[in-house]
């Protein structure tokens, strides 16, 4: 699943297969694409007013192919919501039209992992690794196995972003070389869990590396279908001093990416683990303004994975919510001339490398990797890149964030302890002391 080289250079593309109903998906507004885009999407007065204003986009992409509208509405079908396996939701898939798709994996590295599984993971770190799967582990592995037959390379390019080398301006490789994906979701939770022990949880929260890393990897694959998973533990960090009716820096950006993206056959999955809070998710998924085409989903994994109900059946509730819009979002990259065209406008970003912080490195396994990648851009010296990030063991220094590491504090709490603005104002409990927060002072 995914790839970039590898998979641009074939003519494969994502396709689909027909189906033997008629399309009546509900998520996806049925107008012609030549008109004006803002109009679906128009977002609500109190959270984006006027002060946000997004281009539409070029209105160049029109239907594909005269009589191509009544095609598609025969080719494609309504996925029904009943599901007790994985294996009914794939043949589910099938059935409405999916055939093959390309998989990228963005995982969440942000320091409030450590303290948002309290309700929902027993008080432990949400990348906790044990003898059971943790949260992450659990959502790759159920998308993993429902989109693997999909697949026909099975490589994933799989990247972290929220750590002390990322920050919210990067993201980073799961494997040092360019070109090397994990081969098969397996591969992706082994490496995960390699990986996780080496790493410097931070902040803050941003989306916008992680997307506009899914299409740099769409751009140089000739315009292949891909979906972009990103699992977080919450939502896209937005300071105290940020007005009612603005949006943070972070969100801005995040917004700027997701508008982006949908110029490009490239879906967006965001599942959110953990304890929340997901309000602004949600706004993303139902508020951004124009878009091409809806190709944001939000998915509370937490929530559906509580109820009362066997395993197998919680499991499969997940992905096809995680999924059933697939096929109407490829629908429209179809509609839109979009799938397997380049434009040449993508932020070309080069992924770091897995995160050292100066250390030696640890042996790594060979990776998957592609015979015929090349470098969209000049690589990094890897074995030159050391972490500005501060040691571990300045978490308790009197002056620096003991959440990101790197901002000075100027926010104190109830009880006493302080963190940086951008990384307490959505705190619910202090992460020092595990009081529940009820006092919020701005220091100066």
């Amino acid at each position: 699943m995914g790839g970039i080289i590898s998979k641009r250079t074939t003519s494969r593309q994502s396709s689909f297969g027909a189906g033997s109903h008629s399309w009546s998906q509900q998520s996806y507004p049925e107008v012609p694409y030549a008109q004006p885009y803002a109009q679906p999407y128009a977002p609500p007065s109190q959270d984006y007013g006027q002060q946000q204003h997004f281009a539409p986009p070029p209105q160049s992409h029109s239907s594909a192919w005269p009589g191509s509208k009544k095609r598609l509405e025969r080719k494609y079908s309504k996925i029904d919501d009943d599901y007790n396996s994985l294996e009914q939701v794939t043949d589910a898939l099938a059935r409405a039209g999916l055939e093959s798709s390309n998989l990228i994996v963005g995982i969440d590295f942000t320091k409030s992992n450590e303290w948002t599984g309290a309700r929902s993971f027993h008080r432990k770190s949400l990348h906790h690794i044990g003898e059971e799967q943790n949260p992450y582990e659990q959502a790759i592995s159920i998308i993993g196995k429902t989109l693997s037959s999909f697949d026909e390379d099975n490589l994933i390019p799989c990247f972290g972003f929220g750590d002390a080398s990322t920050h919210d301006q990067e993201v980073f490789s799961f494997y040092p070389d360019e070109g090397s994906f994990c081969n098969g979701f397996e591969e992706v939770l082994r490496r995960y869990r390699e990986l996780v022990p080496q790493l410097r949880l931070a902040g803050p929260t941003s989306f916008a590396p992680i997307i506009e890393m899914a299409i740099t990897i769409v751009e140089q694959s000739g315009g292949q279908y891909h979906v972009l998973v990103i699992i977080a533990d919450g939502q896209v960090t937005r300071s105290v001093d940020t007005e009612r009716g603005q949006l943070s820096p972070q969100e801005r950006k995040t917004v700027e990416a997701i508008v982006k993206a949908s110029e490009y056959p490239l879906s967006i999955i965001l599942v959110g683990v953990g304890d929340g809070p997901w309000d602004m998710m949600k706004e993303f998924d139902d508020n951004i303004p124009a878009r091409a085409f809806d190709n944001f989903q939000f998915v509370n994994f937490t929530e559906i994975m509580t109820k009362n109900m066997d395993r197998s059946r919680k499991e499969a509730e997940f992905a096809l919510a995680a999924l059933m819009e697939i096929p109407s979002q490829y629908k429209a990259t179809l509609e839109l001339n979009i799938l397997g065209s380049t434009g040449g406008k993508a932020v070309d970003r080069v992924p770091l490398p897995p995160p050292h912080y100066g250390s030696a490195p640890f042996s790594m396994p060979k990776p998957s990797q592609s015979s015929n990648f090349r470098p969209s851009a000049p690589s990094r010296q890897r074995d030159e890149f050391v972490s500005t990030a501060r040691p571990a063991s300045s978490a308790s220094d009197n002056h620096v964030c003991p959440i990101c590491l790197t901002d000075p504090k100027n926010m104190a709490f109830g009880c006493g302890h302080q963190t940086c603005c951008d990384c307490g104002q959505d705190l619910q409990l202090c992460p020092i002391c595990r009081s529940t927060i009820e006092t919020r002072i701005k220091l100066y």
